[in-house]
């Protein structure tokens, strides 16, 4: 974190990334110093409602992060700098987005959680959009546009209020990771009792274990000794808010329809109370470590490992069967994961692998069937991906071998 007196004191001449958050309601024109170094600008948190026409003055500047401010609308500004690849306004008040915007090398867009109920004809005519994160809005329609987008790979439109499937995404040729419950269009009564109800008073929540945008999820123990369940289980509690990926309700539904797999986090109960929504689960075992890293500013949409990793073409191969058949499995359900990722797996090593993180998920069994073939499609383009991505981190001595060979091919075709 940096602070707007060392901008002034010139401390911070020639970084290409800075973050201000001093609850700004003005952009302070002592950024512009930085004309000549800066990349990444990062004013989330504060409260902010414009941005100045000087901003083109950053001819450097492909990032910038203004989420959680008080904006209602998308600076017309960012439209006029020529750099600029990646915008994020989540968590404002943005109603209005102006058909000039959106800046012309526009690669990735961030505006979950605003007002926003339409958007402007311009967006589907960014030729380098690959990820475009639109949840938590009040969107009834896409623009027709968006089936010029032949590079987007990445789509999340859950909880809005899109009355219909919007086809111009479904026959675009990269897209891959989509998400889009809690529309009218996806919305189902159907009544999923796969696992049973507990109260939140039956277990005690120890250390956390982890989070993420839909909820936390923690060792926890019985608090009355059991007969129907594990003694070792970990329990999500859900945020209860719109989150990146939708709703967490959506989620919990999905999961329980998609069921149980030797390869999925196992769902052992729920709590549905009221303001407490939570699941229960089998506790991974420790040894179990995370396949991959999310993606980086750079790769966009793909995975990332750490530096020096590697998996000899056995593991690979047994992992890629593993994930195959819970491909199946969760599609014979009707569910999309929307999420199929190396870096929500995690695998043991003897590569064995588990497979969570429902939360962009989505029923889709109320689509009509060419539609549900087409969902299906573009997640096999995730497990495509999926299967290149750890190829690419393969043992040098493996790469020339015929298994390798053989799997770069399914790929191929």
């Amino acid at each position: 974190m940096h602070t707007v007196s060392q901008l002034k004191s010139g401390q911070l001449t020639g970084i290409k990334h800075l973050k201000l958050s001093e609850s700004l309601t003005s952009f302070p024109l002592e950024i512009l110093q930085l004309a000549d170094s800066l990349e990444i600008l990062d004013l989330t948190n504060n409260s902010l409602s414009s941005l100045p026409q000087e901003l083109t003055q950053l001819k450097k500047l492909k990032i910038i992060f203004a989420s959680n401010n008080c904006f209602e609308t998308l600076p017309e500004v960012l439209g006029q700098c020529q750099n600029l690849e990646m915008v994020g306004f989540k968590s404002n008040q943005i109603k209005y987005v102006p058909k000039n915007s959106l800046p012309p090398k526009l690669r990735w867009l961030i505006l979950t959680d605003n007002r926003i109920e339409t958007l402007p004809d311009t967006l589907g005519e960014r030729p380098r959009l690959q990820k475009l994160a639109l949840a938590g809005n009040c969107l009834t329609h896409l623009p027709q546009t968006l089936s010029q987008s032949t590079n987007l790979e990445l789509v999340r439109i859950s909880a809005n209020q899109l009355t219909e499937c919007p086809d111009q995404l479904l026959g675009l040729p990269k897209l891959a990771w989509l998400s889009f419950s809690g529309n009218p269009f996806s919305q189902s009564d159907i009544n999923i009792n796969s696992v049973p109800e507990v109260p939140s008073s039956s277990f005690s929540l120890q250390n956390v274990l982890g989070q993420g945008a839909s909820g936390v999820i923690s060792k926890a123990s019985w608090n009355t000794e059991q007969t129907a369940f594990p003694s070792d289980i970990a329990v999500k509690v859900f945020k209860g808010e719109v989150t990146s990926d939708g709703y967490p309700e959506d989620e919990l539904r999905a999961c329980l329809k998609v069921g149980n797999h030797p390869n999925l986090v196992q769902s052992l109960a729920q709590v549905n109370e009221e303001r407490y929504s939570a699941l229960i689960m089998n506790l991974i075992p420790s040894h179990y470590k995370n396949l991959g890293l999310p993606p980086c500013f750079n790769s966009c949409t793909r995975d990332t490992f750490p530096e020096g990793f590697t998996l000899s073409i056995e593991q690979i191969e047994k992992i890629i069967v593993q994930m195959k058949r819970v491909f199946e499995h969760i599609h014979s359900n009707q569910v999309c994961h929307g999420d199929l990722y190396a870096h929500n797996t995690l695998f043991d090593e003897k590569a064995n692998i588990i497979f969570g993180d429902f939360g962009a998920s989505t029923m889709y069994h109320m689509l009509t069937e060419e539609q549900q073939t087409r969902i299906k499609q573009i997640e096999q383009r995730a497990l495509d991906h999926f299967i290149d991505d750890l190829l690419s981190v393969c043992a040098e001595k493996d790469q020339q071998s015929e298994k390798y060979n053989h799997l770069k091919q399914q790929i191929a075709h």
